[in-house]
């Protein structure tokens, strides 16, 4: 018996977590600035529609150098980038291309328009 609960359980277990293990690791942001970022926002590349922070998703709240970052609620595309920095500085980085379950980056040579 307690075999057949144990194998039920094992089988219930799978079953749920399989579909998870099935997906990619999703899209990720890798920082190779020489600075930590605490602001990253997107827009479809050529418009102003920034969305969230997505440096929040860290668990401190920024993407130190050479930090990976998961993005959430976008799909591949093409985007611009508004990215800040802790002493305010911000500047773009325009029409970066995403991919679905890829790493994208970007380095101090592709900030532009910064302010100070």
């Amino acid at each position: 018996m307690r075999w057949m609960l144990a194998s039920l359980t094992l089988t219930a277990l799978l079953a749920t977590t399989g579909p998870l293990s099935a997906q990619g690791k999703g899209i990720r942001l890798w920082n190779l600035t020489s600075a930590t970022i605490s602001g990253f926002q997107l827009a479809p590349t050529g418009t102003n529609n920034w969305g969230p922070n997505q440096a929040l998703n860290d668990k401190d709240k920024e993407v130190d150098h050479d930090e990976r970052l998961r993005i959430s609620g976008i799909e591949p595309g093409r985007y611009d980038a508004k990215v800040t920095f802790p002493n305010s500085r911000q500047c773009f980085v325009r029409d970066i291309e995403i991919k679905a379950d890829a790493v994208f980056s970007f380095a101090d040579k592709d900030l532009k328009d910064c302010n100070k």
